[in-house]
């Protein structure tokens, strides 16, 4: 079988090592394989006696943006910003509150019964929890087997229990593990070990599009490096498009191609990684890349310290909804559009958009010293020098499974 083509017992192509975050094809192209347009998700709040709708949370409000045919779109922000649930909203484990969404052109939202059943197979999930994403009850083959059943047919045959454990067993050594691992159970695998588990769940009905939900955050650095690889390898030989869920900043920068940041349910910045680790123009992107830590001596960095909590997603400010913590309002005097409208996120050049007022405001100097700058000899190793620069980056793929 070649890669990204699932024949029904073929082997699929085992990845080979030292794989890049290149772009690939689709990615070069500008072929565009998700679609995502003005998504809204909310959770009604009820409350009283009679447990009326008395508001919502709005988790994501309004997020547009597409993924190209390829690469790895990095989505970054703080923990309640509503990252999660927009990748589990768009490939329909939650249903959402309105929007447009597409994959190939076809509607995601849209679907439903068979149709749903089958637009799965294009899309899958990599989960954040290796342990709670497994069910300690079954084995891994019935684990990774259990999509196999649900989308088997009379032309794969997967409903084959021959068939079935072939293709498991395939993939489970695509990922790195033994093929004779199919009769243990999830509690005797370390953890990195269980998340290959789950990119084999994910990868066995040959999907072109994986979220992958910040899937080694739950993990040691020095595994996280080898699932990262992983990935990476797996990208390059079955034509995979990831939308890269993290809250690291160094390995978003590491994986992938395009990243955007969220705040509070918004997207307020998007750009090629490499001009928005050396360009960002939004205070909030700013104020993330001056909490990464820098391990070279001679990079100084004058570290931005947001005010206040992080507002409730059932009552976001109005205007800008980053206005009530934001440190380039405060150095222009408070201006009055921060609070009364909400900025658009318009392109200022190059595909990067930003949804602030007052980007214009924010020049390089300020950029270089907030996010760091050299002050001794010798080539700078900060957030612009490159994927390298990742604390992950450094550590070459284990030859074996962890």
């Amino acid at each position: 079988m070649s890669a990204g083509t699932g024949g029904a017992a073929g082997t699929p192509a085992v990845p080979a090592s030292g794989a890049t975050g290149a772009a690939g094809p689709g990615a070069r192209s500008g072929e565009v394989l998700v679609s995502v347009r003005d998504l809204v998700k909310y959770y009604p709040i009820y409350g009283g006696i009679l447990r009326r709708k008395v508001g919502d949370v709005k988790a994501v409000d309004g997020v547009s943006f597409e993924v190209r045919r390829g690469e790895v779109y990095g989505l970054v922000g703080e923990s309640g910003c509503g990252k999660s649930t927009l990748g589990k909203t768009l490939i329909r484990l939650l249903e959402p509150t309105s929007g447009q969404a597409s994959i190939g052109g076809e509607e995601i939202f849209a679907k439903k019964g068979n149709e749903l059943r089958r637009l799965r197979r294009r899309m899958q999930i990599i989960f954040q929890d290796p342990v709670g994403s497994l069910n300690p009850r079954m084995p891994v083959s019935d684990i990774i087997g259990e999509g196999l059943i649900a989308q088997a047919d009379k032309e794969n045959r997967w409903g084959d229990r021959k068939v079935r454990d072939k293709r498991v067993e395939d993939y489970l050594e695509a990922v790195g593990l033994r093929r004779d691992y199919t009769r243990r159970y999830p509690h005797e695998f370390s953890g990195g070990q269980r998340q290959r588990i789950g990119i084999a769940r994910a990868l066995v009905l040959d999907p072109e599009f994986v979220v992958c939900d910040e899937p080694v955050s739950a993990l040691d650095v020095s595994i996280q490096s080898q699932i990262l690889n992983l990935l990476l390898d797996l990208r390059q030989a079955f034509g995979l498009t990831y939308l890269f869920i993290a809250h690291n900043l160094s390995v978003v920068q590491y994986l992938s191609d395009r990243v955007g940041v969220m705040y509070l349910g918004k997207l307020v910045e998007e750009s090629d990684v490499a001009e928005l680790y050396v360009r960002p123009r939004h205070p909030y992107t700013i104020a993330l890349l001056s909490a990464v830590p820098e391990p070279d001596p001679r990079i100084r960095k004058k570290r931005l310290v947001l005010k206040g909590d992080v507002p409730s997603p059932a009552a976001p400010p109005p205007g800008c909804r980053f206005h009530t913590r934001c440190w380039l309002r405060e150095r222009l005097g408070n201006p009055v559009e921060c609070e009364t409208r909400e900025p658009l996120l318009l392109d200022i050049g190059a595909g990067h958009r930003v949804a602030c007022h007052f980007a214009d405001q924010v020049s390089d100097s300020l950029v270089s010293e907030v996010v760091g700058r050299q002050v001794g000899p010798g080539p700078a190793a900060g957030p612009a020098s490159g994927a390298a620069a990742g604390p992950t980056a450094s550590a070459a793929p284990a030859t074996g499974p962890v």
